[in-house]
């Protein structure tokens, strides 16, 4: 099997690298290789922002070696867009029903403010998690994915970008056609950001709810990419 180079798998808010434990299994079968960022904002600190978690994700990214790919879901798309660029072995992103925000704009930016109070530093897991992040996914592993979800940092919501690093490196969306938290100014914005979009059907979760058919259209969009020489 052809050795694809190695995936960073970063997760979004309130998450953990556990997210990924049903999709890992799908992307070695394929030939990648696996790796994964713990993001600092989602450790119950509401003193760590977006540039913790972008140091976070340059660490791992230099500690890897040969060529990179970056998959980024929700949020993990902004430290992501924050530092891949400053990495030379970082080839292609993947935003995977993620943020693709431009230099100078905070997740708040383009929603014209903050949706939670405004004295706010840590934030709880949005009400209703199985209906809003995980309707598609097994009961069993809903369950699972809802007891592992933790406070996120609201200071990671409201750090803006100084980077952009989609308009410097091979990037694709991946969109989910039933996401029920992302909000739609969001997905139409990011729509004309890439040449590269693909669909998938359902939640804002597939590495939970259809991780055979996430692992694949990886696959698919990173072929469709140039590589960063």
């Amino acid at each position: 099997m052809m050795n694809k180079g190695t995936l960073l798998l970063v997760h979004g808010a309130w998450h953990s690298p556990s997210c990924w434990d049903r999709l890992v299994p799908e992307l070695e079968e394929r030939g990648w290789r696996t790796s994964t960022v713990d993001l600092p904002s989602t450790w119950g600190d509401p003193q760590v922002g977006m540039y913790d978690d972008a140091r976070a994700v340059r660490e791992r990214l230099l500690a890897l070696e040969g060529p990179v790919t970056v998959l980024a879901h929700s949020y993990g798309g902004v430290p992501v867009s924050e530092v891949a660029e400053t990495v030379p072995n970082v080839r292609r992103l993947v935003y995977l029903a993620a943020h693709m925000l431009e230099a100078g704009e905070a997740v708040i930016t383009p929603l014209g403010g903050p949706w939670f109070p405004e004295d706010a530093e840590l934030l709880p897991a949005p009400d209703q998690p199985i209906e809003t992040l995980y309707h598609d996914v097994p009961a069993a592993w809903a369950q699972a994915a809802v007891a592992r979800l933790r406070p996120q940092s609201a200071r990671a919501f409201t750090e803006r970008q100084t980077r952009a690093s989609w308009r410097a490196l091979p990037s694709a969306l991946i969109v989910c056609d039933d996401d029920r938290i992302m909000p739609e100014l969001f997905i139409k914005r990011q729509l004309t950001m890439t040449e590269v979009v693909r669909h998938l059907p359902g939640d804002h979760s597939p590495f939970l709810s259809r991780p055979g058919e996430l692992a694949g259209l990886v696959d698919e969009v990173t072929a469709a990419l140039p590589a960063r020489g």
